[in-house]
């Protein structure tokens, strides 16, 4: 699975590197294409937590362009005059939106409305970039980003077990990850099957966010000390 180091300046609270799997590789393919950005611009939306501002941040550190993080929860008129700023320069911007720009004829809630009209006719003229959820390699991928970040150790089978029992979003690995590490100080023991076991009821009140997946799977096999 491809994946993107981050520049040195990065918060040290930030993952090492950016994990591009089903969830994202076309929004960072559209990215690396910034040059060719119908009127210099492109909205990336995306799930909580999904690295919409980590990618921006990467976007700008790289020198593709320039970036609006939160656009959505901006003044429109801020908005609206980088906009003019991204034409006049000829300079690509990236509008980050924690949601998707609603469309004339779709029902709006949810999502991003913009009430300027000289905003929002701009804005449907960008190339649209969203992350979606991650498939089960990349919540791989993920749990560990997320256990490295943590300092945590976990056995190679935590993979194997936890995937199909996590919910598939950006946001369900770090909530299951931030249990675990929290689970693991509080036990004064290593993040081990007992400490995963907890966390993921916890969590959802079983052992996995998908009765089905969990139940497939009833037998643990070699998956670690307990």
């Amino acid at each position: 699975m491809k994946q993107i180091p981050l520049p040195l300046s990065a918060a040290s609270d930030s993952p090492p590197r950016i994990v591009v799997g089903n969830a994202n590789a076309h929004a960072v393919d559209g990215l690396l294409e910034s040059r060719s950005w119908p009127f210099h611009s492109a909205i990336l939306s995306g799930p909580p937590r999904s690295g919409k501002s980590l990618l921006a941040r990467w976007f700008v550190e790289s020198g593709h362009g320039d970036a609006l993080d939160d656009a959505d929860r901006m003044d429109e008129d801020a908005v609206f005059h980088s906009w003019n700023r991204a034409q006049e320069s000829r300079r690509p911007l990236l509008i980050v939106s924690s949601c998707r720009r609603a469309g004339n004829t779709e029902d709006a809630e949810g999502l991003w409305q913009v009430s300027l009209p000289d905003l929002g006719s701009r804005l449907g003229a960008a190339l649209e970039l969203e992350i979606g959820d991650p498939d089960e390699e990349m919540l791989g991928e993920l749990i560990d980003i997320h256990a490295q970040m943590r300092g945590l150790s976990l056995d190679p089978s935590a993979r194997e077990y936890l995937v199909p029992r996590c919910e598939r979003s950006h946001l369900g690995v770090e909530k299951l990850l931030a249990a675990i590490d929290r689970l693991s100080l509080e036990r004064k023991q290593p993040p081990t099957l007992a400490i995963w076991r907890e966390a993921l009821v916890e969590l959802y009140g079983s052992e996995g966010h998908s009765a089905d997946a969990a139940g497939d799977q009833d037998g643990d096999g070699d998956l670690g000390a307990s």
